[in-house]
Formats: C-alpha cells, structure tokens, sequence
C-alpha cells in the first residue's frame, strides 16, 4: 500500500530542473552546441481518447520542462496502438535515450518496454499510470484512489443537495487494463458500497470501458439506461465518459436531472458543469505532474538518483515503488474558476458561445 505522500512543489522540481544546463521532440527539441553530448529524454504518451489531456496538457508542460533544463527529448504518442508502442520505445533506445518515460497502454505491453529498456541500461519512469510487473526506477502521478474517494464524495454530495431519495446508481468504470481506473473505482466504492449495504443508494448497473473509449461508453450507457431507466446518478469515471452519458440523458430528455461525476477537468467537463449537466469533476494539476516527472528525468539523465518519501506497492511485482504523488482537487460550478486561475484552462477556451453567460454567471474572471 502507499506509505506517506509526497507533494511536488515548485521549489522541488526547480531545484531537480536545475542539476543539468544546457536544447531538444516530435516533439523534439533544439540545437546542441558543440562539444559534451547533452542528456536525452524519451516520453511515449498513450493516446488521444481516453483523455485530451495527454496532447493538450502533458506535451506542451513536458517539452516546456525539458526546454528549460536544456535537455534533448523526444515525445511521441502511440495512439492506443500498442505495436506502435513497442516500436516507439525501440527507437528511442537504439536513438541513446537515458531515460525513458511512459504512460503505459497495459500492464504487459509496459512491462516488455520497461524491461528492454533496463536491459540497455535506460533509466525508466512509469508516468501517471504504474506498470504492474514492471521495472520503472520510480512513478509519478496523483493520488488516484483519493480522486476516485473525491468522485464518490462528490457524487453524494450532488445527489444530497438534489434532494434524491434512494437513487439508483450507475457505475462508468474505467479501462479494465489500466490499472488507474482500479485504484479509483476502489476510492468511490470505499464511499459507495456503504450506502449501497444500508439501502441509502442502490446499487445499478457497472461496467468498465474498454480503453476508455468515448463511443463505446455512450452504447454502454445507452443499454445500461434501456435497462433501468431510473438511474438517478452516474459515477463516470473521467469527463469523457461523463459526457457519454450526458448524450444518452439528453436524448432521453434527463440531462441535469442526473448527477454525473467526472475527472480531468477538460473544458467540456467544465462546460458541462457550468451547464448543470455533470456535477463535479476532478482536478489533476497536469503541470505540477509533468514539473514533477521531468525534474526526476533530468536528474537520472545526469546520473544521480533523487530520494522520494513515498512508495506505491506493486502487488503484481511485489515490490514497493519510489513514487511522487501528487494531491486532487473536486471542482463543482461553485469553484470552476480554481482551475482557470490555475492556468490549465483559459476563459477565452471556456466561455465561449452560449457558455459566455453561464461564465459571467459563475463569476468566471
């Protein structure tokens, strides 16, 4: 189990950021002058569907950091395609990467990347989502079984303040292969299952997502609401999948009238709850991830090892992991402007069209 947390700071990453000086992706990055041959970084993201967070946010904070701290580095996204996963990481490697970062697609086809690359003598982080069995010298992330505790909070708290009584409630479940998705279904569980035995809510329909995939949500919500048309909330277990039953209740003219919960904080998600159709999200400050993931590069590219005080327990590989993690925020229309504030969201991406109003409405600044 995790033993303690460690919450990068500003100060933290700039003080790793600054173990090496000195430019480099697709992205990759600058020129180098002449003379020592510069560190290089390789960063393989997943995807583009279960999260636009990955190319919107992960890349450009990436490529930032690594700019800053004058490294060579070279990000590039498998686009759920696991093949290309592996090839990727071939490349980086055989390019003289020293350190390789990733966000594995599953436990296995990261394992087999991780362990090439240890092999090869690449130093390995395993980003936002723990390899199972793997190698990775350390992972950074959020607290993902306090976001899934948030979500359960958050969707009781909505269905309290709606005044629901007994509310039949309907589970969206991440990827089955990511293993993320259980660490928060085992946080909103920890909430729900309680309810579910003293007969406060009950419990309705659960399934996972293949992938995280969008379409493939709306037409297991689609069923799940054919069967029982009476949910009357909806533990969704990032914004995509929030939205994916947004459509299927607004086809069936319920949208707002059903608590959705959420993650990633996507200006859809937050639209939506601007708009009364999804109640909360979850706020993950991808900066102070990325911040945190590229200070540990950087110094494992100059050879050192950096010291965490907290371990996430691998229980497929049976080894406690160094680890960053990082602390969620639940965001409700009463606090959306945390996240514009934050930066990762502008108001001009935000407000736009009809939202303008619900903006000004919400004191949006």
């Amino acid at each position: 189990m995790r033993k303690g947390l460690l919450f990068a700071t500003a100060a933290v990453s700039a003080a790793l950021l600054s173990t090496v000086t000195a430019c480099s992706s697709t992205s990759s990055g600058g020129t180098a002058s002449a003379g020592a041959k510069k560190p290089k970084i390789g960063v393989i993201l997943p995807d583009s569907k279960s999260s636009v967070r990955w190319e919107t946010a992960d890349r450009p904070y990436l490529a930032a950091a690594f700019k800053a701290a004058g490294v060579d580095y070279d990000i590039q996204n498998a686009e759920g395609d696991k093949q290309a996963f592996q090839t990727i990481a071939d490349q980086m490697i055989t390019n003289g990467v020293n350190v390789l970062v990733i966000v594995n697609l599953d436990s296995g086809t990261g394992k087999a990347v991780l362990d090439k690359a240890k092999a090869q003598g690449v130093a390995t982080i395993d980003y936002d989502r723990l390899t199972l069995g793997g190698s990775a010298q350390y992972y950074v992330s959020f607290d993902n079984t306090q976001v899934g505790k948030l979500q359960g909070e958050g969707l009781t708290k909505c269905l309290s303040d709606m005044g629901a009584k007994n509310p039949v409630v309907a589970e969206l479940n991440g990827s089955p292969t990511d293993n993320n998705a259980t660490l928060f279904a085992n946080g909103y569980n920890s909430v729900l299952d309680p309810k579910y035995a003293s007969g406060e809510f009950t419990k309705g329909p659960n399934q996972s997502v293949p992938d995280w995939d969008n379409a493939q949500a709306q037409t297991i919500f689609e069923q799940m609401y054919t069967s029982q048309p009476n949910i009357g909330g909806v533990l969704a277990a990032n914004d995509g999948l929030a939205n994916s039953a947004i459509a299927v209740l607004r086809k069936n003219h319920r949208n707002g009238q059903v608590p959705i919960t959420g993650q990633d904080a996507t200006v859809q998600g937050l639209q939506s709850i601007l708009a009364g159709d999804q109640c909360m999200t979850v706020y993950k400050a991808v900066k102070k991830e990325a911040d945190a993931a590229s200070a540990l590069a950087v110094e494992l590219a100059a050879g050192k090892k950096s010291q965490t005080s907290a371990t996430v327990h691998d229980p497929t590989g049976n080894r406690d992991v160094p680890s960053v993690l990082l602390a969620p925020e639940a965001i409700f229309k009463d606090n959306v402007q945390a996240v514009v504030t934050d930066g990762y969201v502008t108001r001009a991406q935000l407000c736009t069209g009809d939202y303008e109003a619900l903006c000004t409405k919400a004191g949006i600044k």
